[in-house]
Parts: C-alpha cells; sequence; structure tokens
C-alpha cells in the first residue's frame, strides 16, 4: 500500500472510518480486502481513563521475535504512517482531545502493516503512537497510561494485554524497526516538539 496519509479535510470523520476498520476486522479474522486492502493490523482496547468505558483502536504493529535476544524483524511491508489510515502502531485513530471512539482513534485512518515475525508466535507487539504527527498524543495512548491493562485482537484471537512505553535504548532500537516496516511515519517525529511514544503491548496468553 501506498505511503499516503490521509488529510484533515473538513467534514472527514475519522471515527466513522475506523468503525467500519473495526468492523469488517471482526467479520474476517484481520483479513482486509475493502478497507485497506493488504494491511496488517491489531485491534487495541483501552478503558477511557475519564468514562471507564472501552475504546477500540485499530492499529499498524511490529512483532518482536519470539526470542529474547532477537529484535523486531521486519519484511519491508509499508503501511501507511501510522497515521494513514494506519500508523505503525498506530494506524486508524483520530486525534481528537476526548478519550478514544468506540471505534478506534489512535493516529490515522489506518493502513498498517505487520513484521517478518508471526504475531501469533510472538509475545510483543510494538505500535506507535503518531497521532498523524499531531502535537498531542492520540487518545488511546492516553488511556492506556492511566491503565495499562489492554486487550489486543489479532486476527480472530483476543489477548489480554500490558502496555508500556519504551524508553532510551529501547526506543531506539524499536523506533528503528517501526520506521524500516512503516516507512509513511519516518518523518513524523521531526514534524513535532514531543517525542512520539513507541509503545510495547506484552500480550498475557
Amino acid at each position: 500500500m501506498a505511503d499516503t496519509q490521509v488529510p484533515r479535510t473538513p467534514g472527514f470523520d475519522l471515527k466513522a472510518v475506523n468503525q467500519t476498520v473495526i468492523a469488517e476486522y471482526r467479520a474476517t479474522g484481520g483479513v482486509l480486502e475493502k478497507t485497506l486492502p493488504g494491511s496488517r493490523l491489531v485491534l487495541l482496547t483501552t478503558i477511557g481513563r475519564h468514562s471507564g468505558k472501552e475504546h477500540v483502536t485499530p492499529l499498524g504493529y511490529v512483532a518482536e521475535a519470539p526470542t529474547p535476544d532477537a529484535g523486531p524483524a521486519t519484511d519491508g511491508s509499508t503501511t501507511a504512517d501510522g497515521s494513514t489510515t494506519a500508523d505503525s502502531s498506530t494506524t486508524v485513530s483520530s486525534g481528537t482531545a476526548g478519550e478514544g471512539s468506540s471505534t478506534g482513534e489512535g493516529d490515522q485512518p489506518a493502513a498498517a502493516g505487520g513484521s517478518g515475525v508471526d504475531a501469533r508466535r510472538s509475545d510483543r507487539l510494538v505500535v506507535f503512537a503518531s497521532n498523524m504527527a499531531s502535537s498531542r498524543h492520540p487518545d488511546w495512548y492516553l488511556n492506556l497510561t492511566a491503565n495499562p491493562k489492554v486487550v489486543v485482537e489479532l486476527g480472530h484471537e483476543r489477548v489480554d494485554a500490558e502496555a508500556t512505553t519504551a524508553t532510551a535504548d529501547e526506543r531506539v532500537r524499536l523506533y528503528a524497526a517501526l520506521v524500516e516496516t512503516m516507512p509513511g511515519i519516518r518523518g513524523h517525529q521531526d514534524q513535532v516538539d514531543r517525542e512520539i511514544p513507541v509503545v510495547v503491548l506484552a500480550l498475557l496468553r
């Protein structure tokens, strides 16, 4: 899929787009043929930091190799920039000031890629909280900083997970893997003053 960023045009309803992506994802077990052909996403459920309600966001991701010392492998697949209609780790999401829509709200409409590692065999997935290179963190990220207990839907599998923000050398390593897999997000960090969070989702299988 080409690296294209979804424009923030008047009347563009990202929440509606996310809802459509989520519906197809759940109906097909993650095989997107109508909304985002060729994209590989996960659905991330966070708990609203104010409402206490569940919010679902489609996100692009990188899966880490199952061995402790191996870094994330990539297969060169592209995904839109974490913001395209997908973000390396973020894929679809709105960057509104709310807590996140029930249909998703991460970083862009979703168009994301995975990695050369089979995510079903990995216990760590990595996503990117770009929010379409917005000056503020996406709501899904703010939600998980308040409550790191999340749920990840990977194909037909639904798994509890714990989210942490990568720091120091780990962030450098994981960020490089994200950019390699999703070139569309490469320039996002340079466009904002905030450090865009690299989030690790530890699957509790």
